[in-house]
């Protein structure tokens, strides 16, 4: 079993949401750099996207008073989970019909900051095996 801090999973949530949004300007400004300011914008939107989803899902998810009960904690991650995946369609949708976009900048963008949620998790979660990492001391 696996006893989850919930100031530390909400401190966890938030820092994929900045590192997406990082992510999201460093394509934005490699897109205005490469092609022009129209695939910027395209991936901007992109992963502006992915942004926003993770925020609700940081607040929704990990915030209030949901870590003093197992039960509504649970709920609390579900609905956070169910308005991210409804935002993503939301948003998608809107962006793609009232605009043209560049839709390679546009869906890259969103996948590198999916990528983001999937470093984080993976540098959060113990190794398999369940043994905790040994931290050393560097010049030992």
């Amino acid at each position: 079993m696996i006893a989850i801090d919930s100031a530390l999973a909400r401190r966890l949530a938030l820092s994929v949401v900045l590192g997406q949004a990082v992510v999201t300007i460093c394509c934005a400004l490699l897109c205005r750099l490469v092609v022009d300011s129209h695939a910027a914008l395209s991936a901007v939107l992109g992963g502006g996207i992915s942004t926003v989803a993770s925020l609700a899902m940081a607040l929704l998810g990990f915030g209030g008073r949901s870590a003093s009960d197992p039960q509504r904690a649970l709920r609390a991650f579900f609905l956070g989970e169910t308005a991210k995946l409804t935002l993503v369609i939301v948003l998608f949708v809107a962006v793609l019909k009232t605009m043209k976009v560049v839709p390679l900048a546009m869906l890259g963008t969103y996948i590198a900051t999916f990528f983001v949620f999937w470093v984080a998790l993976a540098n959060a979660l113990p190794p398999l095996g369940g043994m905790p990492r040994k931290r050393t001391r560097t010049g030992n």
